[in-house]
């Protein structure tokens, strides 16, 4: 992959209106992801920010209130419009900003938008109350809302010229992605079963006693919910530990960003593991100081370089 360059890319004022108005919508509704990207040279940022705000109009309409065969509809409205954009067809003085800017960065970066496509059919399993049995039927639902953004990602980023192995570097965003959207679930394990929801695998679920389910603030009766808890913090590690291959073939900037935002799921994640029921309490979550300081040990480049070293003792 040719990595991005710094330059400005030439914007009109429509476009750089557009942009303002994705940024807008990141720093009001990412928590995570913001911190982040506000690490990045400007044209990326800019970038990411419509890359969010896509995103988060695809998010929306599966999480909002609307009936089923609506959201469906609004859905494949917005897969429409994502042809419009990958075709060039979106005009900078088109009355939809998020489209605009979208349009106008993958013109400029190398932004592989079947992935959208990948997170529409994501937040249709949503709409049609769709469940796993398995880690493996799981996984094909966090590749399509989380594993294709950090392949989305990859391409406003680029790679570092000369990277070792840097055509695995595709997948290791997409492992990243599943380790964020593993953590989510967690986290998110009671709020989305009083929204009827499901996520984990009905297999881990049976196996530490907890198919009723999680309806209150307590588990199951009887069940071993620490158990199943430690069970998916150890997944989640493990595929952390395979995505955080990615930051050595970033330049530093675009590291850091990757790096601060996964440190700051994986800061939750130890959080989750020490206290299992706080999941079933509220939202875990964690201070502003705490991520910023995350994101500045993410610009220091401490988490690539531990990464860097700890590869090559795997080869030696």
């Amino acid at each position: 992959m040719i990595r991005t360059v710094e330059s400005e890319p030439h914007a009109s004022s429509p476009v750089l209106a557009a942009y303002s108005y994705c940024e807008t919508v990141t720093g009001r509704q990412a928590r995570n992801f913001a911190y982040g990207i506000r690490l990045l040279p400007t044209p990326q940022r800019r970038a990411m920010s419509a890359l969010y705000a896509f995103s988060r109009r695809v998010d929306d309409i599966g999480d909002g209130a609307l009936a089923d065969d609506v959201k469906v509809a609004r859905l494949e409205e917005t897969r429409t419009l994502l042809t419009r954009i990958r075709e060039g067809e979106v005009a900078e003085d088109d009355t939809d900003p998020v489209a605009v800017a979208l349009t106008h960065a993958a013109g400029h970066f190398p932004i592989p938008l079947g992935g959208l496509d990948e997170l529409i059919d994501g937040v249709l399993m949503d709409v049609r109350g769709e469940t796993y049995e398995t880690w493996d039927d799981l996984k094909v639902y966090c590749r399509c809302v989380a594993g294709a953004i950090g392949r989305l990602s990859l391409g406003v980023f680029g790679t570092e010229p000369g990277a070792r192995g840097v055509e695995r570097a595709p997948e290791y965003a997409d492992t990243l992605g599943l380790a964020l959207q593993l953590t989510n679930i967690l986290r998110d394990v009671r709020e989305d079963a009083v929204d009827g929801r499901t996520y984990l695998p009905a297999d881990d679920l049976a196996k530490f006693g907890c198919s009723a389910g999680f309806s209150g603030p307590r588990p199951p009766e009887g069940s071993d919910f620490a158990g199943l808890v430690h069970f998916e913090v150890r997944r989640a590690r493990t595929l952390f530990a395979e995505g955080y291959r990615l930051l050595p073939m970033l330049d530093r900037r675009s590291g850091a960003c990757v790096a601060a935002m996964a440190g700051i799921y994986r800061r939750l994640l130890d959080r989750i593991e020490r206290d299992p029921e706080a999941v079933l309490r509220g939202r875990v979550s964690l201070p502003g100081r705490e991520k910023a300081y995350v994101a500045v040990r993410g610009l220091s480049g401490l988490d690539a370089r531990h990464v860097t070293r700890r590869a090559v003792r795997r080869r030696a």
